[in-house]
């Protein structure tokens, strides 16, 4: 199993990114793959965790070891796999999240694409108390937001129709997305911008 991966950011695209070592280039499924838009041509270090099952083969990656812990966990809850804790942490609130799981809050829980009553109880049964190596002291900004100077959208609102990608990637229907769009389009943000203002209007 790889720990993580170093290497230059050579694409990025709404489900993954592409990472070059050595030659060779690495597809990483991320929660939020234009957190990296600011590093493309650069080296990084991505923490990855591959994904192994008889009819798939997959990597998947965090921009912390905090992030990928949390995935790990997250997996290990019955009724949540890979793409429904992608989900979850493309949010970019661990500690919102965990305060849900902490204090019993369902609705909050079940706002997440795939994650009904159900298996937002068992999230609370199996991982209330044994989140605090994730989050140490509830530190608010284990994955803070990277600084992102790429250039605004053009007139065709492409940053827009990308986020839009990524979170259909990430499992919410049309019917949710169409709700929050007029809110985003009056807005002038890139694309990893949209991307986590749409999840906090998706989540109230």
């Amino acid at each position: 199993m790889y720990e993580y991966i170093k290497g230059t950011v050579e694409h990025i695209g709404p489900e993954y990114v592409v990472i070059d070592n050595r030659g060779v280039g690495y597809q990483i499924l991320t929660p939020n793959p234009f957190v990296f838009s600011s590093k493309k041509g650069n080296e990084i270090i991505i923490y990855t965790y591959q994904h192994v099952r008889e009819d798939i083969l997959a990597l998947y990656g965090f921009e912390s070891m905090e992030e990928k812990m949390m995935f790990r966990k997250l997996i290990g809850v019955s009724g949540i796999g890979p793409k429904g804790a992608m989900a979850i942490l493309a949010f970019g609130e661990p500690v919102q999240v965990i305060r849900a799981i902490e204090n019993e809050e369902e609705k909050f829980l079940t706002k997440f694409p795939g994650v009904g009553k159900k298996t937002a109880r068992q999230m609370i049964l199996d991982l209330k108390g044994k989140l605090q190596d994730v989050v140490p002291n509830n530190t608010p900004d284990l994955f803070t937001e990277v600084s992102n100077e790429e250039p605004l959208f053009d007139s065709n609102n492409h940053a827009l129709e990308e986020a839009l990608l990524a979170l259909t990637a990430l499992g919410y229907s049309e019917r949710e997305l169409k709700k929050v769009e007029p809110k985003l389009s009056s807005e002038v943000m890139t694309t990893d911008q949209y991307i986590k203002q749409a999840l906090k209007l998706l989540m109230r």
